[in-house]
């Protein structure tokens, strides 16, 4: 048996100390995602679960921290508080949900903590049975507890456990940085300059620390393989991750374009690969279950349905193309559609490809009562590319918002009720 299983209660309460904050010690806090934090805080001080669920190494640790020390500076306890992430080897004791009731025991059989406990549990999908230990303790009535916890899979809540949790917890959807973000932390003017400069680089927090390209891509390529590894061959034990690079080669270099799942099983066929609809179609989906990809769906305007076919998929980080695939020819509208994308994602919309009898339109983006139609393009150029943008728009009778985003420096008047939104300025309007 593993000798990390086999601490003793005083070799645990120690290596939770190191991890904890109960001693005054302040960890690296990283840049604060202010958006996130007043979410966060709006929902605090009750039994909600939060939820915050993201691609690995997007910042949800971070996030976690900022949160904890947020509290703290509102009043709480440093003791009233209880880390732990499942990401660190030292924690390989905890490796169900009793392990991780007998750590929560320990702590307060050690540092009795007095009041209302906050529990921060990273990576929480690590721990088997994990279910078990939230919902428990999201209803003792015989203490106060606070659950926050983090994963790094869109199936953390399935089905069934989301029915358990009903009505019990907040999910947040945690990205890259957007470009606001990016800017902001590194000290640079909201203008295109900058958005261009972020468009070539990635949102992963931890490529802005990153001193050359050479280390970027070294990172990226490492983000992947650790997602590929961890999230999805070792979870859904495949056999053949070369099958799966070459998956996430042809989607990575053909985001942003309408494509079929028989287009990708025949490139991956062409490549000597053997393979078939029904495994594209699994495959693709444990890329999304990892949040490395997204698949967009059509929707048709007029029948207002979902329609079979082709679609689109687009990444979660404009990182994985501009770092792993740099040989490959990366039109620019292309790559801005994919970041017009994630912001909408970010800003909490529902989104999909939008098709007309004649014509398509980049983006139908819902949330509640608002709907945008969004049309992507480089550059509005000239008479005939503004023609081309505008036409699908003016196609469509309603009266809800009608957009042309572009990299357009000066923006030009609204035309038919038509807004044209510099790509930069984006964020502002939603």
């Amino acid at each position: 048996m593993d000798e990390k299983l086999q601490l003793t209660d005083e070799q645990k309460i120690n290596i939770l100390r190191r991890y904890n904050f109960w001693e005054g010690q302040k960890p690296n806090l990283g840049y604060e995602r202010k958006a996130y934090l007043r979410r966060l805080e709006e929902v605090s001080e009750n039994r909600l679960i939060k939820i915050l669920v993201g691609q690995r190494r997007v910042g949800k640790s971070y996030l976690l921290r900022q949160m904890a020390f947020k509290l703290v500076e509102n009043g709480v306890k440093t003791t009233n508080l209880f880390f732990l992430n499942k990401e660190f080897t030292d924690f390989d004791f905890v490796v169900d949900y009793n392990d991780l009731v007998y750590a929560f025991r320990l702590f307060q059989r050690y540092i009795n903590p007095k009041g209302r406990i906050y529990l921060f549990i990273d990576e929480i999908q690590n721990i088997k049975g994990w279910e078990k230990f939230v919902n428990s303790f999201s209803q003792d009535y015989t203490g106060e507890y606070e659950l926050f916890i983090s994963g790094s899979n869109s199936n953390l809540l399935s089905g069934e456990l989301a029915t358990l949790l009903s009505g019990r917890y907040i999910q947040f959807k945690v990205f890259p940085f957007s470009f606001e973000e990016y800017a902001d932390s590194q000290g640079l003017a909201i203008e295109r300059s900058t958005y261009m400069k972020y468009m070539a680089d990635s949102g992963m927090p931890e490529t802005l620390h990153l001193p050359s390209q050479e280390t970027k891509t070294s990172y990226m390529q490492s983000l992947k393989d650790t997602i590929v590894l961890r999230d999805i061959i070792n979870r859904k034990a495949i056999k053949d991750p070369q099958l799966l690079d070459l998956l996430f080669t042809f989607v990575a270099n053909s985001a942003s374009n309408l494509i079929s799942i028989n287009n990708i099983a025949n490139y991956i066929s062409s490549n000597r690969y053997k393979t078939s609809y029904e495994t594209v179609d699994k495959y693709l989906s444990y890329f999304a279950e990892a949040f490395t990809i997204h698949r967009v769906e059509r929707y048709n305007l007029e029948g207002k349905e979902i329609l079979n076919g082709p679609r689109k998929y687009y990444l979660n980080d404009q990182g994985f193309r501009n770092y792993l695939y740099r040989g490959y020819a990366h039109g620019i509208g292309y790559q801005l559609e994919n970041l017009v994308y994630i912001e909408l994602l970010r800003h909490g919309y529902e989104v999909y490809v939008g098709t007309l009898p004649k014509g398509e339109i980049d983006f139908v983006a819902m949330r509640g009562d608002r709907k945008i139609y969004i049309q992507v393009t480089y550059l509005l150029e000239d008479e005939e590319t503004r023609a081309r943008e505008y036409r699908p728009l003016c196609q469509i009778q309603d009266n809800f918002e009608k957009w042309v985003v572009s990299l357009d420096e000066l923006p030009r008047r609204s035309q038919e009720g038509i807004l044209n939104i510099p790509a930069w300025q984006m964020a502002s309007h939603l």
